[in-house]
């Protein structure tokens, strides 16, 4: 069922379902962005659906409410440690499909990796319901259509916001019935992205021995003097899980205190130093291969349906040196067609 709200019923519905869940949704956070003068969109709490930015995609993925850039695992003492504790109440997130799509990817990391279920994420999953946003097609950054993510059925409501207040709601799950008894229906279905500015298309690498060569292809050198290895890309990326841990102590008792995950990425030195002082990834194009052979290619070896990209353009958006990923994309492509032409 779908309804047409006015303001005033859209804020008083807002208002009943703060009672039973916390809400996320984009929120422009004013003049804290990357310059002084800046603003910056982020996941947050809110309160209103004034709190709620739907005019402009977020700077930052909506993945940091499911799995928070910090969050403890447990505490210890000297004789026994506990895991840490989160709330019960369920939570409701206004999401366009792209941050939708991308926790397909995410729960398949965390809950698909050999075997093995990461307790912290399920039991965030587990709370979540979607509100699915109204997307006009993202900006200059975004190719969220050639990535197959512009679409979902994966959300409980729909909404269409509207400048004077008003908001089209489609119900799709019942358990949101009650909450719209006394409004009148109308028929509202939601429409989908179906063209970005941007065409992208993902190189196929047909076999090991191309795959191989692409690994050895000098394109990879250029980013030795470009890329800074700041891992903005991976931070604002949907679908990366890279983390580190860290015990934090208590006081002078160094065997009490906290674990801590803490987001980190494959694209800062030391993330792949190992015992012995050994880093099997140095240099800054050594790592840039990695995060592009692992989006497109080794994933979906493993995984089958998907690259692990969803065209949300943030990584380009938050390059400090201007690197686009579908300009990498782009010198993939070139590259592998010089590797079976043979001229590499």
């Amino acid at each position: 069922m779908s309804y047409r709200l006015t303001q005033n019923e859209a804020d008083a519905v807002f208002a009943e379902l703060l009672k039973k869940f916390d809400i996320y949704a984009p929120h422009r956070h004013v003049c804290a962005g990357r310059y002084s003068d800046d603003d910056i969109v982020k996941y947050d709490k809110v309160e209103s659906l004034s709190d709620v930015e739907y005019k402009k995609k977020s700077d930052y993925p909506m993945k940091e409410v499911i799995s928070p850039i910090q969050q403890a695992l447990f505490y210890f003492t000297e004789d026994e440690y506990r895991e840490s504790k989160v709330s019960s109440r369920p939570i409701l997130i206004f999401a366009r499909p792209c941050d939708i799509n991308a926790q397909k990817i995410q729960a398949r990391i965390y809950a698909g990796n050999g075997g093995f279920t990461d307790s912290y994420y399920e039991r965030m999953k587990d709370r979540v319901k979607y509100i699915l946003m109204d997307c006009e097609g993202g900006d200059d950054n975004c190719f969220c259509v050639s990535m197959h993510t512009n679409k979902t059925d994966n959300y409980s409501l729909a909404v269409k916001f509207h400048e004077d207040g008003s908001l089209f709601v489609k119900v799709k799950d019942q358990d949101f019935d009650n909450y719209f008894q006394e409004i009148k229906e109308i028929e509202f279905e939601p429409e989908f992205v179906n063209k970005n500015e941007l065409k992208v298309t993902v190189p196929v690498i047909k076999d090991h021995e191309t795959l191989n060569k692409l690994k050895a292809h000098p394109m990879w050198n250029e980013f030795n003097s470009r890329c800074i290895s700041c891992g903005a890309c991976t931070i604002a990326c949907s679908t990366c899980t890279c983390f580190t841990t860290k015990d934090i102590i208590y006081g002078d008792n160094p065997e009490v205190g906290e674990r801590r995950r803490i987001e980190s990425s494959c694209q800062v030195d030391g993330y792949t130093t190992v015992a012995g002082g050994i880093s099997y990834r140095k240099t800054a194009g050594e790592k840039m291969r990695f995060k592009m052979l692992h989006k497109f290619h080794d994933y979906k070896e493993r995984f089958v349906d998907s690259d692990m990209c969803v065209g949300c353009g943030r990584c380009t958006a938050r390059c400090p040196q201007f690197i686009s990923i579908t300009t990498t994309l782009d010198k993939m492509s070139k590259a592998i067609e010089e590797i079976e032409k043979g001229e590499v």
